[in-house]
């Protein structure tokens, strides 16, 4: 069940390997990808084939994000299942588009849908510590970090920790009101 949804100045729509083309800018930044689950892509056939990877997944849903009026990919996020009534979150955002705006307007956008719309009980994400973004980002939100695992992924820069998000519905309605 992928949808197309909109903000003020976003598009989202059902995820796409035909926006690879777009995306490979995000997924090849060296810098941008270093607390990624999985390293910078090389070519854009590795971009085609990770976007393709939860493609008919039950449990996972992706959107490309774009600016209105622009159908061209700027950014990707995505939902999937924990366990019943709690979502993990994601985005990505590509570079040049930091620092507007789009990223907390994306995720709004998809906790509403989640949260309110769909009536998931619970958003989480998973972060790097020195995520600094990231973790600014889900705090303006309202998330409360819930944990620190220590030693908790091996990925392509080592052994790193994760920080644990949560967000609960009942919160999240009173942030909106």
């Amino acid at each position: 069940m992928n949808e197309y949804f909109v903000s003020q100045r976003l598009t989202m729509r059902p995820q796409s390997v035909h926006d690879a083309e777009a995306l490979f800018e995000a997924y090849s930044d060296v810098d941008l990808m270093r607390y990624w689950s999985s390293g910078p892509h090389t070519t854009l056939a590795e971009t085609r084939a990770y976007l393709g990877e939860r493609d008919g997944d039950p449990k996972w849903r992706g959107w490309t994000i774009a600016l209105k009026g622009d159908d061209r990919a700027i950014g990707t996020m995505g939902a999937g299942e924990v366990r019943p009534g709690v979502a993990e979150i994601g985005y990505l955002l590509v570079r040049r588009h930091w620092g507007q705006g789009y990223a907390r307007e994306a995720v709004t956008r998809l906790l509403d849908l989640l949260l309110l719309e769909e009536g998931w009980r619970r958003a989480c994400a998973d972060t790097d510590p020195d995520n600094e973004a990231s973790n600014a980002l889900l705090r303006a939100l309202g998330f409360r970090r819930e944990g620190h695992l220590r030693g908790e992924w091996e990925t392509h820069i080592g052994v790193r920790d994760s920080y644990i998000w949560g967000l609960l519905r009942d919160e999240w309605v009173t942030r909106c009101r």
